[in-house]
């Protein structure tokens, strides 16, 4: 793992957190800061519990840990998008085991163990004051025992209705609903090519239902997972579940049997991907029929067909 080449610093975010901070009081709280920050409900508990999920990539339990304002914007991104954006708190490209490791002096470190490697983000004392604490967070690769790779940044909490809330990375605010388009538009190309990739799949799947069952599948969900029991000619487990529902990485997915019978091996069917929202999860449409003659096309949302243009 190369922690410098994704620093979290990389994140193209709004910096308003110099503005916000102007406006805070200084004003100590009358808790002990310690305590306070270590509490069961304090800023280093509620940053664990972040960085924990951001580690797995657990979209539920990260978004608990974010704002109200920010938890509706990431709700609305793209499932992708959301995934990138937990990536950089750990910088780890996949989903990982976690644990928690807790020194001496109660001040935890979160270990993040993938097959490509384990990071460890050791978490320091909180600055708290009022409903804003500030805690120093040191993420580097487990290997590297001289930390010379390491990274080093402020990680900011806001208290919101009793609750601590990530507010910010180093010295910058964590905006989402400023930025939840571009973070979508930056996942756009990713999702194209998994459309393709998944239409190339998908009449895999459906020439194997063919020659099994002699006949094409009735719908999409004839390809899926059985519920229970062997596969059969109604849950064939030839694709995932998602694809069975015909929604899958930001596209929407339609197969269509061509004639008066989907019989034997003269039947011909037609399959075709579109964005689920325009412009934020695709912006071309995708065709391919049984012979594999593979089309794409700008239709603003709309279905592809065989008029458009073949793709390599």
């Amino acid at each position: 793992m190369n922690f410098r080449n994704n620093s979290p610093t990389a994140l193209v975010l709004t910096s308003l957190y110099l503005l916000f901070a102007a406006g805070i009081s200084a004003q100590e709280s009358s808790l002990n800061p310690t305590t306070q920050a270590t509490a069961p409900n304090g800023p280093t508990t509620a940053l664990r519990e972040l960085l924990t999920a951001a580690c797995s990539q657990s979209q539920s339990s990260f978004e608990r840990l974010l704002t109200a304002r920010n938890k509706e914007s990431f709700t609305r991104m793209t499932p992708a998008a959301r995934v990138a954006f937990m990536k950089r708190f750990v910088l780890l490209n996949e989903p990982g085991k976690p644990s928690v490791i807790t020194n001496p002096s109660g001040r935890p470190t979160v270990r993040c163990e993938t097959p490509a490697g384990v990071a460890e983000i050791q978490i320091g004392g909180a600055d708290t004051r009022d409903n804003v604490s500030f805690l120093p967070v040191k993420l580097r690769d487990a290997t590297d025992t001289s930390g010379a790779d390491a990274i080093q940044v402020n990680m900011g909490l806001v208290r919101e209705n009793g609750e601590w809330k990530i507010l910010s990375l180093g010295l910058v605010l964590l905006d989402l609903p400023s930025l939840e388009l571009e973070w979508d538009s930056a996942e756009v190309d990713k999702n194209e090519l998994a459309a393709i990739e998944s239409l190339k799949d998908l009449a895999e799947a459906v020439e194997v239902y063919r020659r099994k069952y002699t006949r094409l599948p009735a719908t999409l969900s004839s390809l899926g997972p059985p519920l229970h029991g062997a596969a059969n000619v109604e849950a064939a487990g030839l694709v995932d579940s998602d694809m069975s529902t015909g929604m899958k990485n930001g596209y929407s997915f339609r197969y269509v049997i061509v004639g008066a019978s989907g019989l034997g091996a003269p039947a011909k069917y037609e399959l075709a991907a579109t964005p689920l929202t325009y412009g934020r999860t695709g912006h071309r449409s995708f065709f391919r029929d049984e012979s594999g003659s593979l089309r794409g096309a700008d239709h603003q949302g709309a279905v592809g067909s065989a008029a458009d243009p073949k793709l390599p």
